[in-house]
């Protein structure tokens, strides 16, 4: 164990005990509710940016520090913004197709869950995890590689294909994101921004890891 590693859990764990202790609890859903937006880029902002760093130091065995890991937390961030729309968007929608009889099983819980968060996997997710695929091989060439001039050639041509639709695509979303995400959407609205929060970490890990998995 390195001195990273208690910093990483401590910060883990006093995430963990805001959002299941009561009392801190209760403010917690009462800020969400208050400022969604804020506590959403907050939130991917430190939780995502965690995965990152727990995902560098599992490839390498130490902790590192990314490239402009302040521009890659920002960019979590204003993601995390992007969620709290995205969201109810998908379960708003699901919830009316299954009314009007366009999905089955109208009145299942299990069954909004799965297809809220198959839908939102397949329609959604590719976009939101190319998009980051690019800002991420961006800050590499700017910061990294010390590139002045980068056109979007470079970035697709810096782009591991092969990995994010094998890897990330094909596998981790039918095998990881909508169990994952089924799972969230059978919990109640409040508590599915604690599920987003863990899995926040999660998400970042993943990317980040299959980024590097070349």
């Amino acid at each position: 164990m390195k001195k990273g590693d208690f910093i990483w859990g401590a910060v883990l764990a006093f995430f963990i005990a805001i959002l299941f202790i009561p009392s801190t609890h209760k403010i917690f859903v009462s800020l969400t509710s208050a400022h969604p937006f804020l506590i959403g880029f907050v939130k991917f902002f430190i939780l995502a940016s965690m995965g990152e760093l727990l995902a560098r130091r599992l490839a390498s065995g130490k902790w590192e520090r990314p490239v402009a890991l302040g521009l890659r937390a920002t960019i979590w961030g204003l993601l995390g913004m992007v969620f709290v729309v995205i969201f109810p968007i998908y379960a708003t929608g699901v919830s009316s197709a299954m009314e009007k009889g366009l999905l089955p099983f109208a009145g299942s819980t299990l069954a909004f869950a799965f297809f809220t968060s198959t839908l939102m996997n397949v329609c959604f997710a590719p976009t939101m995890m190319l998009f980051h695929r690019c800002t991420d091989t961006f800050l590499d060439l700017k910061y990294g590689e010390k590139k002045s001039q980068i056109q979007i050639k470079d970035i697709t041509a810096a782009i591991d294909w092969s990995g994010l639709i094998s890897f990330v695509y094909l596998k981790t979303i039918p095998f990881f994101w909508i169990p994952a995400h089924t799972i969230t959407f059978l919990l109640p609205a409040e508590y599915r921004v604690m599920m987003a929060a863990m899995l926040s970490i999660a998400l970042g890990a993943i990317l980040a890891f299959a980024k590097r998995k070349k």
